[in-house]
């Protein structure tokens, strides 16, 4: 492989990674001993490294990159922006063209009555923005004792303290003397794992009857809200069972509490909706946006308010002691809107919904059949297998968390971006994914399974534990 021009060396560059550069979610020891893999650059929906590999991106970057990258227009709005006004604040009582134009066009995406934006730099502080936001709104009306919030349990909200405190992440919750107070979790709508002889519909009930549990438990009277993720996005693409969410609304609508739902990663079309609000018929009191806001060319967030919560801001006046400095910077703006244009415009939620999603639907299920493979689902553009010793049993490995990341390297080492969640695979291609690309997808998806099956063979992996 070619050394790629205007670069320095890969060694040099990962030598120089290891010395200065601290990664999320990284075992810093074990990725200094193999050194970090460099991309240089990308358009549509390929990588490449600098070693001048091409790579498939079958994760749009983190969920995010929704229009594909490269997008000259893109780039240009930014200049532009960057030029007229680079930056000023929302505070003060100011304001400024970019912002206000996003924030409408939001209300106008955005279903029901969900018309107010609060913006923040992503999903991470605007789901601590939804903590501080709850809170307020219920002081406000004289119940200040409305405090606690519901989550689930393996849901992913962020990782600042906050929004790590809302998720259920085990692993999470063990750094940092998480969760916050006030704070607790119920089951999540994973049938594969933990429904048992129940058939999905009985167990998409079952869980989502915890939540009333749970209100029962804590007192109405002390609950401020619930917040879940449509599909549980980095819990494993955790698609509920369809009488799931019609429970929970029900719940919400029959109790005093508000429901914000986090469409960080389902907003923007990933469901073939442009939200999975939509796609699963929920009404939302608070909806969490980011990622494909701006397909991650700009670090940009935001709650998306109802106008019952709204009114409280508006009518019982008072100030909301809580903002940061970059809530609607006028670039990450300006770029979100143009992001905007291009979904609308190059109708690619509607391509999703009614081209790719199916195609990619059809041939994701030709992975269900492999035999190291239990279960293979899907929501749109988000998918996962299952990896299992015992298809039909639903069995767990004896070692878990064992294979998973030996089919990722698999992936990786024939150029696919493929994550791995213990034992889980998972995808959420850019939304511009194309047949003839999705086909690549599942062809070396199929290739990097034969291999962990001969490997998780060889070295006795192939044994079933219990759940």
């Amino acid at each position: 492989m070619k050394h790629i021009a205007n670069h320095p060396a890969t060694a040099d560059m990962q030598a120089l990674d290891a010395a200065h550069h601290l990664h999320p979610f990284t075992d810093t020891a074990a990725l200094n001993k193999v050194g970090a893999r460099i991309i240089t650059s990308a358009k549509g929906v390929m990588l490449r490294d600098s070693e001048g590999n091409d790579i498939l991106d079958a994760m749009a970057g983190l969920w995010c990159v929704n229009i594909g990258y490269g997008r000259d227009e893109m780039a240009d709005v930014a200049a532009r922006q960057m030029r007229e006004l680079p930056y000023y604040n929302t505070f003060f009582q100011t304001s400024h063209p970019m912002v206000i134009a996003l924030a409408e066009k939001i209300a106008a995406l955005t279903p029901g009555d969900l018309n107010r934006t609060f913006f923040s730099s992503g999903g991470s502080d605007a789901n601590d923005t939804n903590i501080r936001l709850v809170r307020h709104y219920w002081a406000s009306l004289g119940k200040p004792e409305k405090t606690h919030i519901i989550a689930r349990q393996n849901g992913y909200h962020g990782s600042t303290l906050g929004a790590a405190s809302l998720g259920g992440m085990a692993a999470m919750h063990a750094q940092g003397g998480l969760p916050i107070p006030d704070i607790s979790h119920i089951a999540q709508p994973y049938w594969y794992a933990e429904g048992g002889d129940l058939s999905p519909e009985e167990f998409g009930l079952k869980a989502a009857q915890t939540l009333a549990t749970e209100i029962e438990r804590l007192g109405e009277e002390n609950v401020a809200a619930f917040i879940a993720e449509p599909v549980q996005g980095a819990g494993g693409v955790i698609v509920p069972p369809e009488t799931y969410w019609p429970e929970i609304q029900r719940i919400c609508d029959a109790h005093e509490i508000l429901l914000i739902v986090d469409e960080v990663i389902t907003g923007f079309g990933r469901t073939g909706a442009w939200f999975g609000s939509e796609t699963y018929g929920i009404k939302p009191d608070i909806m969490t946006i980011a990622k494909g806001l701006s397909s991650g060319y700009q670090p940009i967030g935001g709650s998306v308010v109802s106008e019952r919560v709204a009114a409280v801001f508006a009518e019982k006046g008072g100030e909301f002691n809580h903002g940061y400095t970059y809530s609607g910077h006028p670039v990450a703006a300006a770029v979100a809107l143009e992001n905007l244009r291009i979904l609308d415009e190059e109708n690619i939620v509607k391509t999703v919904a009614t081209e790719t999603a199916p195609y990619l639907a059809q041939r994701w299920a030709e992975l269900g059949q492999h035999p190291l493979v239990g279960e293979a689902r899907i929501s749109g553009l988000m998918a996962a297998i299952e990896l299992t010793p015992d298809a039909s049993a639903r069995a767990p490995f004896l070692e878990p968390g064992s294979v998973g990341p030996i089919c990722r390297d698999h992936c990786f080492g024939h150029n696919l971006v493929m994550r791995h969640v213990g034992d889980k695979m998972i995808i959420s291609p850019p939304l511009v994914i194309s047949k003839a690309e999705i086909d690549t997808l599942v062809d070396t998806a199929h290739k990097a399974l034969d291999l962990t099956l001969a490997d998780a063979t060889k070295h006795g992996l192939m044994k079933a534990g219990s759940r």
